[in-house]
């Protein structure tokens, strides 16, 4: 039987953070770039960290105590306005990298405030 035919999508991604970092994951993935935060289920929440909405898909950041941030493993995320988006970003500080565009996408990356690698991408 060909493995592929048992996955069906992606439930979620997880970033990981370093601890007592809610609030800033809150202000940056909830405020500054719109997620819904969600509620983590009640036999979780005693490990810290918060979740959001992103489409049909979930964002867990995940608090992890040896936190090292990732700089080259990476989510993309998909947005509906690109240049209002890195416009934002840039307002609030955030460096932005312009990389080679992938043909039929345009494409930024900038870093949480954790220091993860996070790419941003529109469909042409």
């Amino acid at each position: 039987m060909n493995m592929t035919h048992f996955l069906t999508g992606i439930d979620h991604i997880q970033i990981a953070a370093p601890p007592n970092a809610e609030e800033q994951a809150r202000q940056f993935y909830g405020k500054l770039l719109g997620m819904e935060e969600i509620p983590k289920p009640e036999n979780l929440a005693a490990r810290g960290g918060c979740w959001f909405q992103c489409g049909t898909q979930e964002v867990h950041i995940g608090i992890q105590a040896d936190f090292s941030p990732a700089k080259k493993a990476h989510p993309g995320f998909t947005v509906n306005a690109l240049p209002a988006l890195k416009s934002r970003l840039e307002q609030a500080g955030y460096t932005i990298s312009e990389e080679p565009p992938i043909d039929g996408r345009t494409r930024f990356f900038t870093h949480d405030p954790f220091g993860n690698r996070i790419e941003f991408l529109a469909f042409n």
